[in-house]
């Protein structure tokens, strides 16, 4: 895990994930729809975008440049949305909810920070701090809790698309707590799912439908006491979705990226196109600190990255491999650099980033994921590794 649990070998760790059809997660989709239909038409667009979704009413507001669609093309996009979902329900549905759109024109105060000129490259959308990880608990280089976690609500998802459970609901949430032995995850010690489901199905009825999702997503001999196995715990999660809770744009950071195993630097990604370091540069620090595990240099490594808004380099580069390396963290923070060009230029350029991939980065976390063929994932490449091992022989 992070350097807080390095010191210890044995412990318990807790990660959650939420599905597509978490309220926040709605959002989150939406307003990643709209990044995506706004850089499909300019690549070069500038978006934010954040969404609110309550009981039928979504409201979409935020800044644009660069790419001009209609209220009722982002409408469009809203409702296609949540109809993809799955919510068709009196309380949230797709075609029956209200719309409501606000996008206005980018501050003219942030274009001129961000714009390049003459004698300045292009700087980042915003100050702030960002991370990547990664470790060698799992086949995807993540913290073995949110990848589980992640896996558990997939299947889920997977079987309630496909019609083979039609009692689910998209509404969902998963928490796995995993028992770590000398370092390493050995099994579940408790299992909380909680999942949308429809009229007329008992508590025991869920719990039978979802277990043999959990067990799928489970490494074998992984599963926890059946006492410790929570599914539903108040009972019932007939009424879900933005019906039972209000959703936002940008309130689930954790659960899209490593699961409270390492550091965050609080900023959001979702709705966000690639400009906005938020987003891209822990991207490339997550890009980064993968490479460093699956070239074998480290077990586990943590990279942050600093930018002010306007300014093209970044103030500060920053390795852990909390004790887990095979190479000086200080060289690694040099080769790195030597490899990578970190500006917000170079980041979109090197990942590829200014095109319409980040609607599927939404639900399910942005990380250890696998790299498609459009450039969708494109920071979960491991194209550096042999370089990496080049400079470490």
């Amino acid at each position: 895990m992070s350097s807080q649990f390095s010191s210890r070998s044995d412990y318990v760790f807790t990660s959650e994930s939420v599905a597509e059809g978490h309220p926040d997660k709605v959002c989150d989709q939406i307003s990643d729809a709209v990044v995506d239909a706004m850089l499909a038409i300019n690549p070069e667009a500038r978006v934010a975008c954040e969404t609110l979704a309550t009981t039928n009413t979504i409201v979409i507001a935020g800044e644009t440049r660069g790419a001009d669609l209609t209220k009722a093309q982002i409408e469009k996009i809203a409702r296609d949305k949540v109809r993809e979902i799955g919510y068709l329900q009196e309380g949230f549905h797709a075609d029956n909810v209200d719309v409501y759109v606000h996008l206005h024109a980018q501050s003219a105060d942030i274009a001129i920070g961000v714009d390049s000129a003459e004698n300045k490259d292009e700087g980042a959308g915003d100050q702030g701090i960002m991370f990547g990880f990664a470790c060698n608990e799992t086949e995807t280089l993540m913290p073995a809790p949110i990848h589980l976690s992640h896996r558990i609500l997939q299947n889920l998802a997977d079987v309630r698309h496909s019609g083979k459970e039609k009692g689910l609901g998209p509404d969902a949430k998963s928490q796995v707590s995993l028992l770590y032995e000398k370092g390493k995850p050995v099994k579940a010690t408790s299992i909380v799912v909680s999942t949308q489901h429809a009229e007329g199905l008992t508590q025991n009825d869920v719990r039978e439908i979802v277990r043999p999702q959990v067990l799928a997503a489970l490494p074998k001999g992984w599963m926890c006491d059946e006492a410790e196995f929570y599914v539903n715990p108040t009972g019932q999660f007939i009424i879900g979705g933005p019906d039972g809770d209000c959703g936002l744009t940008g309130r689930k950071i954790i659960v899209d990226t490593y699961g409270g195993a390492a550091p965050h630097g609080g900023g959001a990604f979702s709705g966000k196109d690639p400009t906005k370091v938020d987003r891209s540069a822990a991207y490339m620090a997550r890009y980064l600190a993968k490479n460093v595990v699956a070239a074998g240099i480290a077990e586990r490594c943590t990279i942050q990255l600093s930018y002010a808004i306007g300014v093209s380099k970044p103030l500060s580069f920053y390795v852990s491999t909390a004790g887990t390396g095979r190479a000086d963290d200080g060289k690694l923070e040099s080769v790195l650099q030597e490899l990578v060009d970190l500006s917000p230029r170079g980041i979109r350029t090197h990942l590829q980033l200014n095109r319409p991939i980040y609607a599927r980065t939404a639900a399910y976390g942005h990380f250890g994921r696998n790299p498609e063929k459009d450039g969708g994932f494109s920071w979960e490449k491991t194209d550096l590794v042999e370089a990496l091992k080049d400079y470490f022989k």
